[in-house]
């Protein structure tokens, strides 16, 4: 049986990529011979690398050309990445990122018949124009069950009824460590700040459950200003371990060996809902029947009003201890 090629544009960010992963073990389980390609911002290249039917990732830098669109680097690179994504023609080109830039930028130059939502559907309807099929979905539903209808009808099979599997965990397996004390993970920070809940809630928060229990707590950061602050939280409680700085399969291992984790709305809450681990996600502004942590193991609690702040700390660890301490 020869293999059909397929290639999956979805660029970014973090959690749109970990949403299409479900659509790629729903294709692979009804098209056994099925090999994907996929387009994606350099950024986020490892992650589409960790799941067995992807054959090849084609990084794009599409956010850095954009904004250094003048310099010679930048074109000398685009012209690159036009030359790689039409160097084979694929049986079906799937550009589930629904936008302009994209479907003009990305999806354009690829060899074969393009796949995407209709102007109804996508996110930036003009976006359809570059697809040779275009399909309905219906936006009040979550992404990742948009994305699977999006592969299913591209591909021609059956929209599966289960729940979606990401069927990335598995790779870890051999780096988990038995002897690993329990400990919990904060997943603080977000590039939005709608989406931040406050340093002073988390402040709160840690205090109930060092006062409960005596498991450690792991905080990652990225930016200065989260270094300092988790460095002063780490001043306060001597069991808070600031962790370093970690590629994505550094810290996929440090969330896959927690006991339980806090996060707010970030790539990185996806990424644990992806392993299947036992997550506490808090949203604001956002809403999570449409774009929220999904899978086993998942509790999502959103403030009535849309602001963070209005989640208060004590209501929040009432219902993680009842959840992960009962």
């Amino acid at each position: 049986m020869s293999t059909y090629h397929a290639l999956i544009i979805k660029i970014s960010s973090m959690g749109d990529i970990i949403h299409t992963l479900p659509a790629v073990t729903d294709a692979a389980n009804f098209i056994p011979n099925v090999l994907f390609d996929w387009v994606v911002e350099e950024t986020f290249a490892e992650i589409p690398q960790w799941h067995l039917s992807v054959f090849q990732v084609i990084p794009i830098k599409l956010r850095l050309w954009k904004k250094k669109w003048y310099t010679l680097r930048s074109w000398k690179e685009y012209n690159n990445y036009i030359t790689q994504v039409g160097a084979k023609k694929y049986d079906a080109i799937i550009d589930a990122q629904g936008l302009l830039k994209t479907s003009l930028f990305a999806t354009y130059f690829a060899v074969g018949i393009k796949h995407g939502l209709d102007r109804f559907s996508a996110k930036e309807p003009i976006s359809c124009w570059v697809y040779d099929k275009c399909y309905r979905i219906n936006k009040i539903q979550h992404a990742i069950e948009r994305i699977r209808k999006l592969f299913a009808y591209s591909l021609g099979y059956s929209v599966p009824s289960c729940i979606g599997q990401y069927n990335i965990r598995h790779i870890f397996q051999s780096c988990i460590k038995k002897s690993e004390a329990p400990y919990l993970i904060l997943l603080h920070s977000t590039t939005c700040l709608l989406k931040c809940w406050p340093e002073s809630s988390w402040l709160i928060f840690i205090q109930k459950v060092l006062k409960f229990s005596d498991y450690r707590i792991k905080i990652p950061f990225w930016t200065k200003r989260e270094e300092w602050f988790v460095k002063c939280l780490k001043n306060y409680f001597s069991q808070i371990i600031v962790l370093p700085h970690l590629t994505l399969w550094e810290v996929s291992i440090q969330i896959i060996q927690a006991s339980a984790i806090i996060s707010v709305d970030t790539g990185l809450s996806h990424l644990a809902a992806a392993y299947d681990c036992s997550n506490l996600t808090l949203y604001g502004p956002t809403n999570p029947e449409l774009i929220g942590t999904y899978g086993l193991n998942q509790t999502i609690l959103r403030s009535k009003t849309g602001r963070m702040d209005n989640l208060h700390p004590e209501f929040v660890w009432s219902k993680f201890k009842d959840k992960f301490f009962t």
